[in-house]
């Protein structure tokens, strides 16, 4: 398999993403064109009940408000699953962020988020730091907080073997920074995602 993590969408792939049709909480259609009017960072979660996607979500409220505003730059979230799990994901991370539901897929297979695994950090790699509860204690944290605390969701999570990333556009529809993920632990630090965008941190 070739890596294509770092790989730039190109015109074709940006031209497909563009007129794909997206779900806000209120399930009603958001054009993700509409959504590159202005400089954004689009971050990928992998599915709505996903214990570690929960803890990058969560980490990336250390985001201030006022360095996103000084850099012209808005953060949206996307997720694979139904609109109808977005309020209750909101509320288990705290997200301050507007979440975008993507039950189709469309949008991640034309920015290329194709590759599917449940494989964890390999171990020859170091884990993120967003990783802050081990293997055990996220499998449970994942659990009590997605289909028990929330069983009328149950189904609607997304597909639980589709990766996330991270995307940097600029008004132009001009995508600066890409990220894939190879695995379920492989979201990109946050540090070096707000330093792509040009967004001081913490």
């Amino acid at each position: 398999m070739s890596d294509n993590s770092r790989s730039i969408p190109d015109e074709v792939a940006l031209r497909s993403a563009a007129p794909v049709s997206i779900f806000d909480a209120q399930g009603q259609r958001v054009e993700f064109g509409s959504l590159l009017k202005e400089p954004v960072i689009v971050v990928f979660i992998r599915h709505f009940f996903c214990g570690s996607c929960q803890q990058y979500v969560t980490q990336l409220s250390s985001v201030r408000p006022e360095a996103l505003s000084k850099a012209n730059r808005r953060l949206i979230i996307v997720g694979c699953g139904s609109y109808e799990a977005i309020a209750a994901y909101k509320d288990i991370t705290s997200c301050p962020f507007a979440i975008y539901a993507d039950p189709k897929r469309e949008l991640y297979h034309a920015l290329g988020m194709t590759y599917e695994t449940l494989a964890l950090t390999p171990a020859d790699e170091k884990r993120r730091s967003y990783l802050q509860k081990g293997f055990l204690g996220n499998i449970l944290s994942s659990i009590w907080s997605g289909p028990l605390k929330n069983m009328s969701l149950i189904g609607k999570q997304g597909k639980v073997s589709q990766l996330g990333g991270e995307f940097v556009f600029d008004s132009d529809v001009t995508c600066t920074f890409a990220h894939r993920m190879k695995h379920t632990e492989d979201h990109t630090e946050i540090s070096e995602l707000m330093q792509a965008a040009g967004v001081e941190h913490p």
